[in-house]
């Protein structure tokens, strides 16, 4: 009798443990294989596209993803992806474009959670000399002298076309050479030859092959951005989507994070 009330009792609890696992995670037990689907912009793609196979390995969910702007009407941007209804359990972007959809209701009030703080750098083609712009006088002189310059259509191009050029007092001689680059990474058309200098976040210039970082912007005339997830309000995994938030932000994320030059808020 004492036997059979101890085997009962260690399937109680092994029974109690899997609830609470499952609990924990947020993924329930009943649809393990649903996907769950990720809009995310280029600013975290690198840190994503790194720990998105872990989350699948752990949740057992397939995880399927949908690049895009932050802001901005571009086909595939966040907010234009959205608008048309595509499917989307969390969103990855800049928290003033997260923000932006939570009063548009295309986001769930107070699901927001900052990751990362992302700054703004500069790259060269390839085995191109690497200007100075170590300094605000010296990134003014690089501006000027520099034959043409690409800039995203997302939040760091927009900062560069209005606050930036002005704030340097060379907007009249520096913008008409400049391109806003629009569903593709500034990096990569620097790659080709199309530009000469290229503006974007850190995060999004590393993994372009065929270019050189140069560096960030000087500290007196750095944005930095946060990227931060919410989910979706036409989200049909609620769940799934605030334990992939969660998983993203966890402590263990961060190392994997620091290495795509992004600033892990999860170590704060």
């Amino acid at each position: 009798m004492a036997t059979s009330l101890h085997f009962i009792g260690r399937r109680a609890a092994i029974a109690s443990t899997a609830l609470l696992l499952a609990a924990c995670s947020g993924l329930g037990t009943g649809s393990a294989t649903t996907d769950v689907h990720v809009m995310t912009s280029g600013g975290f793609t690198a840190a994503y596209n790194d720990l998105r196979p872990g989350f699948e390995k752990s949740s057992g969910r397939a995880v399927k993803t949908a690049y895009g702007a932050s802001m901005g009407n571009a086909d595939d941007s966040i907010p234009s992806r959205l608008a048309r209804g595509e499917p989307a359990d969390v969103v990855i972007l800049a928290r003033p474009a997260l923000d932006a959809l939570v009063e548009q209701g295309k986001v769930v009030p107070g699901s927001q959670v900052d990751l990362v703080r992302s700054s703004i750098g500069f790259a060269v083609r390839k085995g191109a000399p690497k200007p100075d712009i170590s300094t605000v006088d010296a990134l003014k002189r690089t501006l000027i002298a520099a034959p043409s310059i690409a800039y995203s259509a997302s939040a760091s191009g927009t900062y560069y076309e209005t606050e930036l050029l002005k704030k340097l007092g060379i907007e009249a001689q520096v913008k008409p050479k400049s391109k806003r680059i629009l569903s593709e990474r500034v990096g990569t058309v620097v790659a080709r030859g199309e530009a000469a200098l290229g503006l974007q976040q850190v995060s999004e210039l590393l993994p372009i092959e065929g270019i050189d970082y140069v560096g960030p912007l000087p500290a007196e005339v750095q944005r930095v951005t946060v990227f931060s997830a919410g989910v979706a309000s036409a989200s049909k995994q609620p769940d799934a989507a605030r334990a992939l938030i969660r998983y993203l932000n966890s402590p263990e994320a961060a190392p994997t994070i620091a290495k795509t030059g992004l600033e892990p808020l999860a170590a704060r």
